[in-house]
């Protein structure tokens, strides 16, 4: 076979594998949002610079926003069974962070001060007074950060599972460059992504890490993670971000400065969580905070009415 016969059969080749691989993400993607498990039909839109910002507003009251954990499969989903609860004597809105649930999914790279601005942005020009925040995991220190530039639109704040100090204070190396770089191919990368997201692996990782009981996870609950992993234009670009650590930020200095009520709240069967709140009360002596025995990461889901007592608890006492 000659040179040019082989380089011609070589792209051939190349060109079927890349039109298989393309074949195969969309047929993932149709697949796993077929299900339409995230459609709310009072879901409201906040039409934000840099991509639509899908929102829920319920009750009446002193305003409460509710923060997502951040990973590419969470949403305001994770909520949906403690704001009916809230919704009795709070104004409560849920938000899907940009790059994730139903809210646009821009092909960019996601930082910790996008979501600062985004936060803010949203308190200003959505709800319009100063508002209590509870948020989770991997969106603490976007909440902590957004309140030390605007302490004027926070009012009490409450976390649950805050990521610890240390995970904070993470930053992009040469190698999770390299590999962000890999991730944001569109092909290549977004076949990793979809390996990385599919049905048992995300399965595994929720009855594992969100509950505390693998046996109280619902199968909705799998059905939702997956939908808002493969929602949107890109969504594997808040992947590449937060695998790379994109959206990471020394907390430590904006900890000090803010005097807002706050309140911890750990899951008890999360090894090192005390050690973690533990390590936030020296940044700042006012915090306070509780543990659920028998919860994990999301007791948002598994113990909603637990939760629900102990925040009840808080805002009544201030």
């Amino acid at each position: 076979m000659t040179t040019k016969n082989k380089l011609l059969t070589l792209l051939i080749v190349s060109s079927g594998a890349a039109a298989s691989i393309a074949a195969i993400n969309q047929g993932i993607k149709i697949s796993s949002t077929s299900k339409n498990i995230l459609h709310i039909p009072e879901s409201l839109c906040y039409n934000w610079h840099l991509g639509n910002i899908h929102y829920t507003k319920t009750g009446t009251g002193a305003p409460v926003l509710l923060v997502h954990d951040l990973t590419a499969a969470s949403s305001s989903y994770e909520w949906h069974r403690l704001v009916p609860e809230l919704a009795k004597n709070h104004t409560v809105y849920t938000i899907d962070l940009l790059g994730c649930g139903r809210s646009e999914k821009p092909n960019m790279t996601y930082t910790n001060y996008l979501y600062v601005e985004l936060i803010s942005d949203f308190i200003k020009n959505i709800i319009g007074h100063r508002t209590d925040v509870i948020a989770t995991g991997a969106s603490t220190p976007l909440v902590i950060m957004a309140c030390s530039q605007n302490a004027d639109l926070f009012n009490r704040l409450l976390f649950v599972n805050p990521d610890s100090l240390l995970s904070c204070s993470q930053v992009p190396t040469k190698h999770s460059k390299i590999l962000k770089c890999v991730l944001d191919m569109p092909l290549i990368g977004t076949l990793l992504y979809h390996i990385n997201m599919r049905r048992p692996l995300l399965s595994e990782r929720i009855s594992r890490d969100y509950y505390c009981n693998p046996y109280s996870v619902k199968i909705a609950d799998i059905d939702a993670y997956q939908e808002a992993a493969h929602l949107g234009a890109s969504p594997k670009s808040i992947y590449s971000s937060i695998t790379c650590n994109y959206v990471k930020c020394n907390i430590v200095r904006a900890l000090k400065k803010i005097d807002n009520s706050i309140y911890l709240v750990g899951g008890g069967a999360i090894p090192e969580m005390e050690d973690v709140m533990e390590e936030y009360k020296i940044y700042n002596a006012a915090i306070e905070s509780a543990i659920l025995p028998e919860a994990k990461h999301l007791p948002q889901l598994e113990n909603p009415a637990d939760l629900c007592q102990i925040i009840n608890t808080f805002f009544a006492n201030f």
